[in-house]
């Protein structure tokens, strides 16, 4: 899900107007690309078009439009701003801005959307920021479109009254399986929480998961735990169970599998049968250099061949951070996870069995270093 989005139909389901404002084109250098988006309510703002002057000044604006959308309903406004000396940037490029005001009447359109990027339909939202304020539109575009874009359609210009804005809307969201729920584990789980993934956290029935997350995929436990993970950690799902490697084979493709348990036995099965597929987009395993070389006699001696072994990421994180306090260690891991999902996306044909990133830090991140 986009984040923008799920925020958006709260505020909207709980009667509040805000602004949507939407990176609508950008010209040479820009902080933010076209399509990002920022939230403004009357006392905050949510998201961000690019920080600095050039926020300060799109959240101005947006409140003009917010107070001046009282008298006109579905008020909309285009602001072409440079990014030089007059807004305090140096960024040398210009963007524009596009301020649509939405309320409880543009909830529909909202929750469908919503709906669509949940199911993962890649849509169309078309908006007009002609004179007659028209309703937003959705539409269904080629399956085979996975990245989004933005494009403005300004005709005669601006103060012609004819622009549409485009945007295809894609969801982003790329898939993690984290088996541990200790301090490096439930560490990196809170770095997962804020970024664009859908994350199932493995460990066995009685592992320590923070109460963010209390519900459980095998058996849900109260109300108020469901809802404190829904409000909290929304991209994430527990799965307390007796059998972590079963969870493999039920993995999508493309998936970022990451190994963070306290059991090197548990490891080592859950690595030959992660291993044995050919379509996951990260395998990396906290441990030792040692702990590596014991896992690749082991692995070859199973039959496994040298070209699967090497895309085990062992010790997992950046090279040269050193640092193995479990906060540090999360962070590092996300980093290298989001170096494969970059790779991955500039590199669509790639070689299923070829490696997205084989680089091995020099420290050992390893609890129960043999």
């Amino acid at each position: 899900m986009q984040p923008w989005l799920t925020e958006l139909q709260q505020l909207l389901t709980h009667g509040d107007a805000v602004v949507l404002v939407t990176v609508a084109r950008v010209e040479g250098s820009t902080p933010r690309e076209a399509g990002a988006k920022m939230i403004v309510t009357r006392d905050s703002a949510r998201y961000t078009v690019g920080g600095g002057h050039l926020e300060w000044r799109a959240i101005e604006i947006a409140r003009e439009v917010l107070r001046d959308g009282m008298r006109a309903p579905r008020l909309r406004r285009l602001e072409r701003l440079s990014l030089g000396p007059s807004l305090g940037q140096c960024c040398g490029g210009a963007v524009v801005l596009a301020f649509e005001r939405v309320d409880v009447r543009d909830l529909d359109w909202v929750a469908a959307l919503a709906k669509r990027v949940q199911a993962g339909k890649a849509t169309q939202r078309s908006v007009s920021f002609g004179p007659l304020h028209e309703p937003v539109r959705l539409a269904d575009i080629d399956e085979g479109i996975q990245a989004p874009e933005c494009l403005l359609w300004d005709g005669a210009g601006f103060d012609e009254g004819n622009v549409l804005l485009t945007e295809t809307i894609v969801s982003r969201e790329f898939p993690v399986m984290l088996f541990g729920a200790g301090h490096v584990g439930t560490a990196f789980a809170r770095v997962l929480a804020t970024l664009p993934c859908r994350v199932r956290w493995v460990d066995e029935p009685g592992a320590p998961f923070p109460p963010q997350v209390a519900g459980t995929q095998s058996a849900q436990s109260t109300q108020s735990a469901q809802s404190a993970q829904s409000a909290q950690w929304p991209n994430v799902t527990i799965d307390a169970t007796n059998t972590p490697e079963a969870a493999v084979d039920e993995a999508a493709p493309g998936t970022a599998f990451v190994v963070m348990t306290h059991d090197h036995a548990r490891d080592f099965a859950l690595a030959e049968r992660i291993l044995q597929r050919d379509d996951f987009l990260f395998f990396g395993m906290i441990g030792s250099r040692t702990k590596r070389r014991q896992f690749e006699l082991q692995l070859g001696a199973h039959g496994l061949d040298q070209a699967r072994i090497a895309r085990m990421v062992c010790p997992i994180g950046i090279d040269g951070i050193d640092d193995k306090a479990p906060e540090v260690i999360a962070l590092s891991a996300a980093a290298q996870v989001l170096q494969a999902v970059e790779a991955a996306r500039a590199a669509p044909a790639a070689v299923p069995d070829q490696p997205f990133s084989t680089l091995q830090p020099l420290t050992d991140h390893d609890p129960h270093i043999s």
